[in-house]
């Protein structure tokens, strides 16, 4: 979803830092907003192998390199949730800054390719693309350390958007919950617009109904943009999801 909103959003991390030193299986989970449209950029890092994920690096690359370089993490992918250009603006500068494998849905690359004309609806100028590294489906496994990622396929926001589901037995190591990184198919409150490109209502209805709300109630949420919440609470309270 292009979200319109300035509000910024605090930098979150899943544990203080004396907190993470006594609990070192602790996944590291940093979330920052970047860009005009405050997308929410997250680093997932394992702290034994210092192995991450970056998912949605939308903009402001050096401030996510410096949080990275803060946690002493390599990169293993980059992941884009879908080809809007609030969120994959900064993949080609973080592309060549780590030389980590861009990721992304194939339904969502011509949408990519078009970023000029992304950029035109926005009046801004249109960013640097790179080429895609790595083809995401449905049912795709991703690791990094000791964690792992199902890719969940969530059309309806764009033809591409994908999530990514982190079990609670998530490889290795045990989560105190299992955790989703939904992109802009799923808000605390609220569900992606689909009225822009390859956006479908059907289609976005039937990849919540028959596929994020079929996770376990207590999966933590990450969105695109704005606050975390869980799949107990949306199931319960989101209009667009409550009969």
């Amino acid at each position: 979803m292009i979200y319109f909103t300035r509000e910024r959003y605090q930098m979150t991390e899943s544990q203080p830092a004396k907190a993470k030193e006594s609990a070192p299986h602790e996944l590291i989970h940093v979330t920052i907003p970047v860009g005009m449209l405050q997308c929410n950029c997250t680093i997932i890092g394992d702290p034994l192998t210092l192995e991450a994920l970056v998912i949605d690096p939308g903009d402001e690359v050096i401030r996510i390199t410096d949080l990275l370089a803060r946690h002493k993490l390599t990169v293993k992918a980059i992941v884009s949730t879908h080809a809007h250009i609030d969120h994959v603006g900064g993949l080609s500068k973080l592309h060549q800054i780590t030389g980590a494998p861009v990721l992304m849905h194939q339904e969502d690359l011509p949408l990519y390719q078009a970023m000029e004309m992304q950029a035109a609806f926005l009046g801004v100028a249109a960013p640097e693309i790179t080429s895609i590294d790595n083809l995401l489906k449905e049912g795709d496994t991703l690791r990094w350390g000791g964690y792992q990622a199902r890719v969940i396929h969530t059309p309806g926001h764009t033809p591409g958007s994908v999530c990514l589901y982190v079990p609670q037995e998530a490889g290795a190591v045990t989560l105190v919950a299992p955790q989703l990184y939904a992109g802009d198919t799923l808000f605390a409150g609220s569900i992606g617009r689909t009225d822009l490109w390859g956006g479908s209502r059907p289609q976005i209805m039937d990849s919540l109904r028959s596929k994020l709300l079929q996770l376990p109630d207590s999966t933590v949420v990450h969105p695109g943009h704005g606050p975390a919440t869980t799949i107990a609470t949306e199931r319960h309270s989101n209009p667009f999801l409550v009969w």
